[in-house]
Formats: structure tokens, C-alpha cells, sequence
């Protein structure tokens, strides 16, 4: 078996962020001391990111791109943008929970600034990647290195993120309309994730329905559900006519990690942040649908 190695930009990058994920999940693992559940997310992060790069470029360099079962056009940035928002997540994440009050110097504190340092120069490389293999004005590519293709990625992220705040503890079984909110989040996060899956596989000319136009009618809909949870979720949670709190409680600024009302407030930028994506997401759907008739 033939081993293809071309030295790229694109390979280098691809090795820095092998190398700096390593060394991040690495360093957390051997003298972090991670007692708390979200350390586990962040070694999740790292060391998936890691699996995967390994994995593309042990794929590139015995040059097993046409074997794969997935679309080589679309997997690996999909992995990449993937990874670059696992990442960034680390990286805020991190810091939050084992860096925030902690005073003096101590071995442990060393590791976690360390593990924190590598984690945002992993996701520096992965952004990097990003830039370099997505679609330029002109050029044939898979959807997936698209500005829509990207943007699904980050829409279904978002919306993993909003689970995580919004399930523990449970913060949407007060009211209906709340209900409602989480009913749009799950939606939408399914088709995303399923246009995701179709492009992975390739099987997005298995549709009894021109695909351009789907991606267009999904986005309408998408934006229309966010805008309006856009505008529920914050009424409901924190208007006093609704049962909601204006105020940051004063016991938040001594709690470990967020409060409730730091997490109610995290849901509630986050949809709009997906609110703004998605519509993004639209119009460059709508222009695709133009300039593909």
C-alpha cells in the first residue's frame, strides 16, 4: 500500500492540531484532577478531536480516500469545524470551572493552565483547517465546505450546547410555552443533523424533491421557530408578570461554574445566536436556489 505524503499547509495544520489536542486531553488527564462532570466533557472534546484527525490523516496519507464510506469531499472539514467548536468550548469551558478561584501556585492549577493554553491553540489550528479547505467563489466542492454546509455544523452545536444548559437541571417544564421552546431547539437540530448525515453519505440524491429547494424551505421554517423562541424563552424566564427573575441572584457570583439564572440567561443568547445563523443560513440557501435555476 502506497503512503502519499505531500508536505501542505494543509498537513501541518492538520499535525499542529493532532500535537496540541494530545497534549491538552494529556496533561488534563495525568495531574488535572478533574473531579467534576464537566471535566469529562473536556477530555470528551480533546480526545475526540484527536481520534479524528488521526484518523483523516491516516486515511490521506495510505491514500484511502476513494474506500472510505463517507464523502471525502465533506467529511473531513465537517470533522474540522466539528472539532474547532468542541474546541472553543474546552477552551471557555475549562478555565470556567477549574481556573475560576483558584489563588497561588500549585502543581494541579499549573496543569490546568497548561491543558487550557493547548486546548486554544488546538482550536486555532481546526479554524485554520476550516479556512483552508472550504469552498472558494468559483470552485466545485462538496455542500459541507459551503457557507451553508458550515453553518449547519455550527447550528447543530449550538443547539447541543442549548441541551446541555437547559437539561441539568431540567429549566423548561415550568410552562408550556417553554415546552414549546424545546420542541423548536429538537427540530430543527434533527434536520440539521439529518441534511448533515445526507451529505456525509451522499444520498442526498435519493430525495424524491430537488435538494437545493429543500435546504430553502427547512431554512424559512428554521428561522421562523427561532424567532419565536427567540422571543418566548427570555419572556418566560425572565419577566416578573411570567414568574421570571430580572435580577442576577447575588448566590450566582459564589456558585461553582453557572447558576440556574446564568443558565436560563446562556439559553437565551444562544437561540438568538442560532436565530442569526439560521438566517444567514437562508439567504444563502435562497441565493443557491437562484443561481442553481
Amino acid at each position: 500500500m502506497a503512503i502519499v505524503l505531500q508536505s501542505t499547509p494543509l498537513l501541518w495544520t492538520r499535525l499542529a492540531a493532532l500535537v496540541f489536542s494530545c497534549v491538552a486531553f494529556s496533561v488534563a488527564v495525568h495531574g488535572g484532577r478533574l473531579h467534576h462532570g464537566t471535566g469529562d466533557w473536556c477530555i470528551f472534546c480533546w480526545a475526540f478531536s484527536f481520534a479524528g484527525t488521526l484518523l483523516v490523516l491516516l486515511v490521506e496519507l495510505f491514500g484511502l480516500q476513494t474506500r472510505a464510506p463517507v464523502s471525502w469531499k465533506n467529511f473531513p472539514i465537517t470533522f474540522a469545524c466539528y472539532a474547532a467548536l468542541l474546541c472553543l468550548s474546552a477552551s471557555i469551558i475549562f478555565p470556567l470551572y477549574f481556573l475560576k478561584g483558584s489563588m497561588g501556585h500549585s502543581q494541579t492549577r499549573d496543569y490546568h493552565i497548561v491543558s487550557t493554553v493547548f486546548s486554544c491553540l488546538a482550536t486555532i489550528a481546526y479554524i485554520t483547517e476550516v479556512s483552508i479547505t472550504k469552498a472558494r467563489p468559483g470552485e466545485v466542492a462538496g455542500y459541507m465546505a459551503t457557507a451553508p454546509g458550515l453553518l449547519k455544523v455550527c447550528e447543530t452545536f449550538v443547539a447541543c450546547i442549548i441541551f446541555v444548559f437547559i437539561s441539568d437541571p431540567v429549566l423548561y417544564n415550568r410552562h408550556d410555552a417553554l415546552k414549546y421552546c424545546m420542541s423548536v431547539y429538537c427540530i430543527c437540530f434533527i434536520l440539521s443533523a439529518a441534511i448533515i448525515m445526507l451529505c456525509i453519505g451522499e444520498c442526498t440524491g435519493c430525495l424524491p424533491f430537488p435538494f437545493a429547494r429543500f435546504l430553502s424551505a427547512y431554512a424559512l421554517l428554521a428561522v421562523v421557530l427561532y424567532l419565536s423562541a427567540t422571543i418566548i424563552w427570555p419572556i418566560f424566564n425572565f419577566d416578573p408578570k411570567h414568574g421570571g427573575t430580572k435580577q442576577r441572584p447575588y448566590s450566582c457570583g459564589s456558585a461553582l461554574g453557572l447558576c440556574i439564572w446564568d443558565k436560563l440567561m446562556a439559553v437565551a443568547v444562544l437561540t438568538a445566536v442560532n436565530f442569526i445563523l439560521y438566517l444567514a443560513d437562508l439567504i444563502y440557501s435562497t441565493r443557491l436556489v437562484f443561481v442553481s435555476a
